[in-house]
């Protein structure tokens, strides 16, 4: 058998490895028929006649993908589409698709894999260094877990829809500087209409009709658009001027691309081509924002070989200030330089995490980029854990401190839960009439005061004795006893109270064991009920609500327990019975009057022996009154039902009546009890039964084991066999010798055999013709070397026995 599955396993491997190989061989010819060497794979998808609307994900994906194959950057696929007709709007466009899917961005996207591959490595390099660190920790998992990925900012820069793509539908920005590939829009209304698309040659400079060439290169919107219509004059020489009826309209249509490079700690450094209406926030988000080691507080803006700009991106992360995203030109660098001072910050805070700070910054600032303490941080003292070089130092500061302490880098800080004890309660717990926690304050520091405010003491406490209960120095609690009622008569001093003070007044009923009465029987209310002095059965009813219908109050049976009035009892009696009587308007005779119940008895109001609800049968089917009827006495039976019904109607068939009892069939026979109701299938009728008296049915149903189970008509001619013909005959499987048929009125008769003759059943109309199935071996059958084994035994044993005898 281990060689079978060894061997089983090795011909899967081969098969598996078999279809890898065709399947790698079938991709090969498809891809060379689909690239050819002397088509371009941007011309072959970007046509004129194609929108990008029309064009599916994994469409945009496959061309990107072919195009980078091929030796082609991200320049020359966009240069590739303008060439062809796009313009930069539905360049965009496109792109927005290739990021619509996070999936296949991360998938066919080189630079996301490096993303990827760097915060991994960098996340399993961190896990390394503190499993070494936490070794012996049986939480290290736990630990390395929530310490991964928790600097503040990462989680932005991480989740794939943030795109910062940048909006091309908007109006363009008044400090825009045209450069070439920029597409200008004039439209001349008025007295005269024209319209001009120009696009901005490599030299600086846009022409209209005839007219000599403008230089715009390096000017804003509006300072082209003066030279514009300067130069349009010469065609329209009244345009733009004061009631001449000419008048134009300037503006951006599609924008030029730039090339920005983002260097220094970036998760993805690299030159990127981007709209020129593109922000330094757009560009970081390219990049992936800054890597672990990457600053997201100290990030500059080169151009020029000058630092134009430096970001802090606490500033939008926190305030939503955009004071830091301005507009990039081409060429522009961003240098995102290594973080210096790096915090954690644990427990208590909104945001726990590690945190970047500048030099200067303190505490109180980063707790603020935390979001602040929770309602349940302890903020009076904060604890700190410091690396000095050679150790670990742990040290603490006030809340007078915290906007003067400065945190170095790898501080980790811990911000405490607030103990839930509240400094000044006192409680007062018992028989007052508002008992609960309360204020230790001016108006109320005395038992008495205490008491005040809760409003007095209820008219059962118990005066005799009160308790305090008073922490001590050491972990022990302290009672405090006193006599309540000289307290409060101001017959001994007042008591000071102390924080944490509880003030126990017991009430009478507290110290003494509550006794009750039970009552049970023909009652509306039976159970428990509270004990008090000189209490009558009269007292008893009346608080259970009285007798239930079929109660009788002249049969009361009280059950007491035996204390110590023992006389005139057997030593073998434990309880005292008595019988007593109480009318229905719950009035005692004088001499029950003098009854007084005690703790623990039992009373039990007995059931009038006459009174019984009614009890009903049922009779459906083919009677001449169906319905329901009234059991009139104990001894009705089946056979008297029949004359409350009118009798049975003549297409009846009783020979297939059923009896239901709690929703079971009782198979009796109902036509010989008809006939014959001294019978001892006629059956005492309960509450409840059904009768169902059916009409002939002229069908039988053959079931189990023959070849078409089936229902057939019923024939008198036919017997036993014939029905089985009907059905197809026995199957292989089919227990001829087991079979039965079961009746329509619940009666199973099976198959009788004497020696070599077999007696079948009598099918009846409306019968069910059973052949049971045989049950097949589960066992294996023996082998050809078990079967040798045994004859050879047997052979052995026959041997040895001859010998013997």
């Amino acid at each position: 058998m281990h060689y079978q599955s060894q061997s089983k396993k090795y011909l899967k491997s081969i098969f598996s490895l078999f279809l890898i190989l065709v399947n790698l061989q079938v991709f090969a010819q498809n891809t060379d028929q689909q690239q050819s060497p002397t088509e371009n794979p941007v011309l072959r998808i970007l046509t004129p006649q194609t929108d990008p609307s029309q064009i599916n994900n994994q469409q945009a994906v496959d061309f990107y993908n072919q195009a980078k194959s091929s030796g082609m950057s991200d320049l020359d696929i966009e240069r590739a589409a303008l060439q062809r007709g796009y313009t930069l709007d539905q360049i965009s466009a496109m792109r927005r698709r290739l990021q619509q899917k996070p999936d296949e961005k991360k998938m066919n996207d080189p630079n996301r894999d490096q993303l990827d591959e760097t915060r991994d490595q960098d996340d399993l390099d961190e896990l390394e260094d503190e499993t070494n660190n936490e070794r012996d920790s049986t939480n290290s998992r736990r630990a390395q877990n929530r310490r991964l990925n928790r600097t503040f900012g990462a989680a932005f820069f991480s989740s794939s829809s943030n795109t910062f793509e940048p909006n091309l539908r908007i109006a363009t920005p008044r400090n825009y500087i045209l450069g070439p590939e920029d597409e200008i829009v004039v439209d001349i209304y008025g007295n005269a209409v024209d319209n001009f698309r120009m696009k901005i040659s490599p030299e600086g400079t846009v022409k209209m009709l005839n007219l000599a060439p403008v230089y715009i290169n390096g000017l804003t919107i509006e300072q082209a658009s003066e030279r514009i219509v300067n130069r349009l004059r010469q065609a329209y020489s009244t345009l733009n001027k004061p009631g001449s009826g000419t008048y134009s309209s300037i503006t951006l249509g599609n924008v030029r691309s730039i090339r920005i490079m983002i260097t220094g700690e970036a998760a993805r450094p690299g030159t990127y081509t981007v709209s020129s209406l593109a922000t330094a926030f757009n560009a970081l988000s390219l990049s992936g924002g800054p890597s672990r080691n990457g600053s997201y507080r100290n990030i500059e803006i080169i151009r020029n070989n000058k630092i134009i700009k430096k970001i802090d991106l606490y500033r939008f992360l926190v305030d939503a200030d955009l004071r830091d995203n301005i507009s990039l030109q081409d060429q522009d660098i961003i240098l995102i330089r290594p973080f210096e001072n790096r915090i954690e910050l644990n427990g208590q805070v909104k945001r726990s995490g590690i945190f970047e700070s500048k030099a200067g910054e303190n505490i109180l600032t980063l707790i603020r980029y935390a979001g602040g303490f929770t309602p349940e941080a302890y903020t009076k003292s904060i604890t700190y854990q410091r690396n000095t070089g050679s150790n670990y130092i742990i040290g603490s500061f006030d809340s007078l401190q915290i906007e003067s302490f400065v945190p170095k880098n790898g501080d980790i800080f811990n911000v405490k839960r607030i103990l839930d004890v509240i400094s000044n309660q006192i409680e007062i717990r018992g028989a007052v009439t508002v008992p609960g926690p309360y204020a230790l304050e001016e108006k109320c520091n005395t038992v008495l005061e205490l008491i005040q405010n809760a409003q007095g003491l209820s008219p059962r406490a118990f005066l005799n004795r009160a308790i305090l209960e008073r922490a001590s120095g050491d972990t022990q609690t302290g009672l405090i006893a006193f006599d309540l009622r000289k307290l409060v008569n101001r017959e001994v001093e007042d008591i000071q109270l102390l924080a944490g003070d509880i003030l126990t007044i017991k009430s009478v009923e507290d110290l003494k064991e509550f006794t009750f009465l039970s009552i049970a029987g023909s009652i509306l209310n039976p159970g428990n009920y509270y004990y008090y002095k000189d209490i009558t059965i009269a007292d008893l009813i009346f608080q259970a609500g009285g007798y239930m219908e079929g109660g009788i109050p002249y049969r009361i049976e009280v059950s007491r327990r035996i204390k110590n009035d023992t006389l005139d009892l057997p030593a073998s009696q434990n309880v005292r019975i008595f019988t007593m009587n109480v009318s229905e308007n719950l009035v005692l005779n004088p001499e029950d009057q003098k009854f007084k119940l005690q703790p623990q008895d039992i009373v039990i109001v007995r059931k009038s022996p006459r009174y019984e609800e009614q009890k009903t049968v049922t009779i459906i089917g083919e009677v001449t009154y169906p319905g329901t009827y009234t059991i009139i006495n104990n001894f009705e039976r089946i056979s008297d039902i029949f004359p409350k019904a009118g009798g049975v109607k003549p297409e009846a068939y009783l020979a297939g009546a059923q009896l239901y009892r709690n929703q079971e069939l009782v198979a009796v026979d109902i036509a010989s009890i008809a006939d014959k109701p001294s019978l001892p299938a006629n059956l005492l009728l309960i509450h409840g039964d059904t009768l169902v008296i059916p009409k002939k049915s002229e069908t039988v149903r053959i079931q189990g084991g023959v070849y078409n189970p089936s229902v057939v008509n019923f024939d008198r001619s036919f017997a036993y066999e014939d029905y089985i013909s009907q059905a197809g005959g026995y199957t292989e499987q089919g227990w001829k010798k087991r079979a039965y048929v079961t009746h329509p009125n619940g009666r199973t008769h099976r198959t009788k055999s004497f020696i070599f003759f077999r007696s079948f059943p009598k099918v009846e109309p409306g019968s069910t013709v059973t052949i049971p199935i045989k049950r097949t071996r589960t066992q294996d059958p023996l082998s050809r070397g078990e079967r040798l084994a045994l004859l050879s035994l047997f052979s052995t044993l026959a041997i040895t026995l001859i010998r013997i005898f």
